[in-house]
């Protein structure tokens, strides 16, 4: 039997999946990092036309579309204040393939790239999947990232670190000034910062800034993505940007890797950036009343919880046990390790499911709770 590469065995299925699978096909998911809304109708129509008229029967452009690219960077323009070339920016198989491309693109083996700890599982697995070595950076107590122990962490080896905000798991948002340290950070030590925003619409307390606002160099890549913005997590449509230098290497990886984004939905995500953006207010609005209702039950059973500002996870503190005593009743959580020792002694909980569910879960984490301590 052939060996298998020594990047891929350093790698394993993330825990999240390991979750999904325990668990009865009756159970309340709140593992899932999903919006339960649909897709905006103009989005889907924008798909159907392009397929009726042949314009999606064949490849686009490496880097997607003129228009898609077109409406990406106003996008960043109004919402950020950067001033985006369409021509940096490529369209990507959800934000996973950004992720992807960006650490592939600038980082070898050997090099270490600094990801928070608790931080999205990939950031360790294509880190690792590029030769390099992920060093995770621990979070305040609030979960934030902070930009002095990234300033800390950096070495000779350092080639790149991770930002996310708001945050998965975490569901923090960082400080304007936190993310101007960021930019500082990379620009004074020559190391590149991926920042990773593609929650960047789900904020409930203080606002979305991004480090290539304030950057100095060119030493920022964003990662963003049609995914969670306007809940087309199925379309599998992201995107990075970045200097033109750092967007023709990414290019390189993303044209042998993927050739170019599913050009369905290419059309349907442009659609959903120049199309009314109501849903993504009704979205927030309703993730932030069942954020304050997750919070007020957790209060209930007396469950510590930094209170997440974004996104639509939570990470409560729970005691050991408290996961396998929630799966054993039908209620699906995460165990806060599956994204970092960091995340020990937590649980990640999603709350992207409907109020009823919600309510029903936390009568089941009281129960569980009990059982735990």
């Amino acid at each position: 039997m052939p060996n298998f590469s020594d990047r891929v065995e350093r790698i394993s299925i993330s825990g999240i999946r390991e979750v999904f699978e325990a668990a009865g096909d009756d159970a309340i998911n709140l593992g899932l990092g999903q919006p339960d809304f649909p897709t905006p109708d103009h989005a889907r129509q924008a798909a159907v036309d392009a397929i009726e008229a042949g314009k999606a029967d064949a490849y686009t452009e490496n880097k997607g579309t003129q228009s898609l690219r077109e409406a990406i960077a106003e996008k960043h323009r109004t919402d950020q204040g950067v001033d985006l070339d369409p021509g940096n920016v490529i369209a990507t198989a959800g934000g996973s393939e950004a992720l992807h491309i960006a650490l592939e693109a600038h980082v070898d083996a050997g090099d270490e790239v600094l990801i928070p700890d608790p931080g999205f599982v990939s950031y360790d697995a294509l880190t690792k999947l590029t030769g390099a070595e992920p060093v995770p950076v621990p979070l305040r107590d609030d979960l934030t990232i902070d930009p002095a122990a990234i300033e800390d962490a950096i070495t000779d080896d350092t080639e790149a670190f991770v930002v996310n905000s708001p945050g998965n798991p975490t569901g923090a948002v960082s400080s304007e000034a936190d993310v101007r340290e960021f930019a500082r950070i990379a620009d004074e030590h020559d190391v590149l910062c991926v920042s990773d925003e593609v929650y960047e619409y789900t904020v409930f307390d203080g606002e979305h800034y991004s480090p290539m606002e304030f950057a100095e160099t060119d030493n920022v890549v964003v990662v963003n993505s049609a995914s969670k913005l306007f809940s087309m997590t199925g379309w599998r449509l992201g995107w990075v940007y970045g200097s033109a230098e750092r967007v023709d290497r990414m290019l390189r990886v993303h044209q042998y890797a993927q050739a170019c984004a599913s050009a369905p939905a290419q059309y349907a995500a442009e659609a959903a950036l120049r199309g009314d953006r109501g849903v993504v207010d009704e979205m927030t609005a309703s993730f932030e009343r069942r954020r304050d209702l997750l919070l007020d039950g957790f209060d209930d059973i007396g469950i510590d919880c930094p209170t997440p500002q974004g996104a639509f996870y939570a990470m409560p503190r729970v005691p050991e046990g408290f996961v396998d005593e929630c799966l054993d009743r039908g209620v699906v959580v995460v165990p806060g390790e599956a994204f970092g020792e960091g995340g020990r002694g937590h649980a990640r909980i999603s709350y992207a499911t409907d109020e009823s569910e919600l309510r029903e879960a936390l009568d089941v984490m009281a129960d569980a709770y009990e059982a735990a301590k």
